[in-house]
């Protein structure tokens, strides 16, 4: 559910209201006094008295898709249809996204707001390329339709005061039928000018005092309401199944009118009594059950009586026993007309809710027009507990009726006692099963000063309910909610740190723990980088092997794999158990063991929804990759890995390999003094190279490349990788790769003995010689990749050894991919991987946050809706409607509404005037624009300054009406700048002769060619 009235902006804040007894009606603001002119009319006070919303003319643009110009055009009760729906929503605790695409229904009941006369004071009427959409009623159920991409009926209903309610009843028809699941029902009501009320004063039906009091001796009549609310309804047996919080089960509906039984707008008792009992067959319910109904209440003379005297009429024909508890609404929040029984429905469904009946505002003395008031009805003065046995179902009714005669009645029961019954047991599991290590809370949002909002309101929320646990709030950040482009992941190592990182965040700084960026589209493939020998470190998987199942079954069942080749235990070494060898034994241990890892890190990224397009691996890491693209079968890759690792122990002590931080060339260069014994055996990056070969070669280009002031590094390994070396293995490599059976894969392999994409196919047992044996080229697999496809680069390994090299070869290029890494050799939880997850998540990298949770049972709890970030959108109706000044070549021009005339004597003046109206059209965005800061920035284009096709031709027509001369549609693309388009117009306005063509920097408006309007067409001008 959502709703908005003034001073109160969700449920939560609603029930308070209730709870209290409170009330939101006061007087019109004073500072949203500038629409229609104000008159000395007697009911002047009666009309401004209501509960009104401070202010109506705010909306989020940018985060609801809409134009500024259209932004202004749209009803504000459009706007807050969109605002209301998109939080019913997010209170359902769903994504919207999981609703696009479904036959689902809108139904609102709404009414005008009084903004179309300002459209026509304004004079935008004329000119607005948005009035049509802007002033539809329709348009309403429509735009909530097309933000959330539903696909069932869509439709405002308008039935006067019940068309909120009559809404509900149709959208639960629907579903009862089968023809949807879900539907949206809701109602919006806002009053732009207090005066149009003037009619219900004069028809009696506004309380002169300003106050309400239903049922009360006092009543008088109603006070008008802004706001509304909204309701996600669902298919019960669905909602359960789906776990969803329950606030209200609609169990029966009934719509009934008056016909000719009353005379309008008199309301009619049997007709309300039709509609109670049509909701009660619908609902299979006995009025006996029943415990409260939620009235029409509007406290006038004439309609309370009517409404109780159909109440008892009810109570005649189902034989009632009890008084009935009722109360109204209007109390609180005033009449909201059309949304009045949507906004009663809500109320209800709080009280069943929380088990909870609330107290009536204004009520001191029942109405004597209702005979014998306390035999059938109670109204409560304090809030107290629901009445009623345990166990016992709870049930209330909730009427609205239409001044036309239209009345709707609801009959709502509280959630089913199984679903609350499991979802205790969830919480109580979810409380039971441990504390994630590191919990990443993710937030999104359309705009920085939005994401910054959202920190606030979250961390106020977690702050102020220390039962709220940090994975609850992780789960639901990522379950519940919709993902924008900016975006921030807060990885706390508990409540408190997530809270003290949220501070900083809503401050807009970081810390160390708090990941940030803006999203786009990944440019390019998701890449898997396996890393040769280097990477390994002793106890490199014990936390991640305790924290994530994912990993630990992958690591089991590479232990699997490799059994038959193996004499130690791969579980028992990755978690560094004191029985097991240390990677420092050898090689025959070290490549197993990181191939191991290197499979089962993949494994782990696949889980959390980071799936590889690519994969590239360095030396041995081929190896793991060809298993993770699905070429090699995990037995094949496991017995390539342990025998070739296995034959690689005979060139112990042979020689050794060399880190050199130069350019290939130049090592290359260097090396051929030692043609034979030395070799460039991997090339990583523009300035990482490794050399292999004979051990006093090494040493002395080692002195070489010391004097020269080059960086050199001997590595830990005892042989001599991808050099002649190798030719003594070559049979026993070539045995170890014997019969394995490469299958082609949907996943490219890159191959750094090829240096490009390779046919998995390819894949068999001399590959894996030439593996060993050639120059492994990796840098230039990762530049030509990084270059031409882009990409996001992800070091697959239990500690970065490539990335830095990586990041080089982005550093050189002008949209540098991301590239990170996995494990750390100081850090090997599961928060190092989550830490890179959201790396590649604030870049709009697709992952899967939901998995990080899955094995903790977490609750779903209700969060903060999304902070809109509103700005004044607005049509301002002029001081004076029409006006009629000299024109500035002596004759008398019509200036229509919002246009004016003006003396256009210099070229100078007639730059005023431009930028003067170009202020006004671009104020919708930007308040604060004036004519004198557009005079500054008259050689800017009209494109660059904001317009579009709907803006030119609102330029075109003040323009026209302010200097009294033609104009075509596009002159202010023809004249693309307002310094062009003014000296143009001076030129229209100067003394010409009979044969001098009014026009300048160009052919004359009327000359242009319909070629032309396709010119400026093509270039994006129209």
């Amino acid at each position: 559910m959502s709703c908005r009235f003034p001073g109160v902006h969700n449920p939560d804040e609603f029930w308070r209201l209730l709870r209290d007894g409170k009330s939101t009606i006061g007087t019109f603001p004073g500072h949203r006094a500038e629409g229609p002119h104000r008159t000395s009319h007697p009911d002047a006070a009666t009309v401004n008295a209501g509960s009104f919303l401070d202010s109506v003319d705010g909306f989020d643009a940018e985060f609801f898709g809409t134009a500024p110009a259209e932004a202004a055009a749209m009803d504000p009760v459009q706007r807050l249809g969109l605002e209301l729906a998109w939080e019913a929503v997010e209170d359902a605790r769903m994504p919207a996204s999981a609703l696009a695409g479904r036959e689902s229904d809108v139904v609102v009941g709404a009414a005008p707001s009084g903004y179309e006369l300002l459209r026509k004071l304004s004079g935008s009427d004329r000119e607005d390329h948005y009035a049509a959409l802007g002033s539809s009623g329709a348009l309403i159920a429509n735009r909530v339709s097309h933000l959330l991409d539903l696909r069932g009926m869509s439709f405002c209903a308008d039935s006067g005061q019940s068309s909120s309610l009559v809404s509900l009843a149709l959208a639960c028809e629907r579903i009862r039928s089968g023809a949807v699941d879900t539907a949206l029902a809701g109602g919006v009501h806002l009053i732009v000018d207090p005066e149009a009320g003037l009619g219900l004063a004069n028809l009696g039906a506004l309380s002169p005092d300003g106050t309400c009091f239903p049922f009360d001796a006092r009543a008088n009549g109603f006070v008008r309401g802004e706001g509304g609310a909204f309701v996600l309804l669902k298919r019960l047996d669905l909602a359960v199944a789906d776990g969803d919080h329950i606030y209200a089960v609609v169990r029966g509906w009934g719509v009934a009118s008056a016909g000719a039984s009353s005379r309008m707008p008199d309301p009619s008792p049997g007709a309300q009594a039709a509609a109670v009992l049509a909701a009660l067959r619908c609902a299979d319910v006995a009025f006996d059950d029943v415990d409260y109904v939620e009235a029409h209440g509007t406290g006038t003379r004439l309609g309370d009586p009517a409404e109780l005297a159909g109440l008892r009429e009810v109570f005649r024909e189902t034989g009632r026993s009890r008084p009935l508890t009722i109360g109204s609404v209007k109390a609180n929040v005033g009449h909201l007309e059309p949304a009045a029984g949507i906004v009663g429905l809500v109320k209800a469904a709080l009280c069943l809710d929380r088990a909870r009946l609330v107290p009536q505002p204004n009520f001191r003395t029942p109405n004597p027009a209702v005979p014998d008031f306390p035999a059938d009805f109670e109204v409560l003065p304090a809030a107290r507990p629901w009445p009623g046995a345990p166990g016992r179902t709870l049930r209330a009714g909730v009427s609205a009726v239409g001044m036309g005669g239209t009345t709707a009645h609801v009959v709502l029961e509280q959630a089913p006692e199984r679903d609350r019954a499991e979802l205790r047991t969830r919480d109580e599991e979810s409380t039971s099963t441990g504390a994630l290590a590191v919990v990443p809370w993710v937030l999104s949002a359309r705009s920085e000063p939005a994401l910054r909002e959202q920190a606030a309101r979250l961390r106020e929320l977690v702050a102020a309910d220390t039962s709220l646990s940090a994975a609850d709030v992780g789960h639901s950040l990522v379950s519940t909610r919709s993902s924008f482009a900016h975006r921030a992941v807060v990885l706390g190592g508990g409540r408190e740190e997530a809270l003290a990182g949220l501070e900083l965040l809503a401050a807009g700084g970081d810390t160390a723990r708090t990941v940030r960026g803006v999203a786009t589209e990944p440019a390019g493939p998701v890449v898997f980088v396996f890393p040769g020998q280097g990477s390994q470190w002793l106890g490199m998987g014990r936390r991640l092997y305790a924290e994530s199942e994912v990993f630990a079954r992958a690591i089991d069942a590479c232990g699997r794999a490799l059994e038959p080749w193996l004499d130690w235990s791969l579980a028992d070494l990755v978690t560094g158990a004191q029985a097991a060898p240390s990677p420092a034994d050898g090689d025959a241990v070290v490549q197993p063991a990181l191939f191991a890892m290197m499979v089962s890190l993949a494994r782990l990224w696949r889980s959390l929804g980071v799936v590889p397009d690519a994969v590239v691996g360095h030396s041995q890491g081929e190896i793991a990759a060809a298993c993770v693209s699905g070429a090699l079968s995990l037995r094949d890759a496991a017995r390539i890995v342990a025998l070739r690792s296995r034959a690689l122990t005979e060139l112990a002590g042979l020689g050794g390999m060399t880190a050199v931080a130069a350019p290939r060339a130049w090592v290359e260069d260097r090396l051929e003094q030692w043609s034979g014994r030395l070799c460039v055996a991997t090339v990583n990056g523009p300035a990482s190279v490794v050399i292999s070969g004979d051990p006093e070669p090494l040493d002395e280009f080692a002195a070489l490349a010391a004097r020269d002031g080059v960086r050199v590094r001997r590595l830990d390994v005892a042989y001599a990788s991808h050099s002649h070396q190798v030719e003594r293995i070559r049979d026993q490599v070539l045995e170890a790769a014997a019969g394995v059976s490469p299958r082609r894969t949907a996943v490219e392999f890159h191959s750094t003995v090829t240096g490009g994409a390779l046919d998995t196919r390819l894949l068999g047992g001399s590959y894996w010689y030439d593996n060993l044996r050639s120059t492994v080229r990796f840098g230039e697999v990762v530049e030509t990749l990084m270059r031409e496809r882009g990409g996001v680069f992800v070091e697959v390994s239990p500690h970065p050894v490539l990335r830095v090299a990586m990041e080089e070869t982005a550093d050189a290029l002008a949209n540098a991919p991301v590239v990170v890494s996995t494990l750390h050799r100081d850090d090997g939880s599961a928060g190092e991987v989550l830490a890179s997850l959201a790396e590649l998540h604030v870049r709009g990298v697709p992952v899967d946050w939901r998995a990080v949770f899955a094995a903790h049972r977490p609750r779903r709890i209700a969060l903060p809706t999304y902070a809109f970030q509103r700005r004044r959108y607005w049509l301002t109706a002029p001081d004076d409607t029409a006006m009629t000044d000299p024109g500035p070549t002596g004759h008398t021009s019509e200036a229509g509404p919002g246009t004016r005339t003006a003396r256009l004597d210099s070229e100078s003046a007639v730059l005023d005037l431009v930028c003067a109206e170009t202020a006004v059209l671009l104020s919708v965005r930007d308040a604060d624009l004036t004519g004198p800061d557009l005079v500054a920035r008259s050689i800017e284009t009209f494109k660059d300054l904001g317009f579009d096709s709907p803006t030119a031709v609102g330029l075109r027509n003040r323009l026209t009406a302010a200097a009294g001369v033609r104009l075509p549609a596009t002159v202010a693309f023809t004249y693309p700048t307002p310094q062009r388009l003014a000296r143009h117009l001076f030129s229209l306005l100067e003394p010409t002769t009979p044969d001098e063509p009014r026009t300048a920097d160009g052919p004359a408006p009327e000359s242009r060619s319909d070629d032309d309007l396709y010119a400026l067409i093509d270039r994006g001008y129209v």
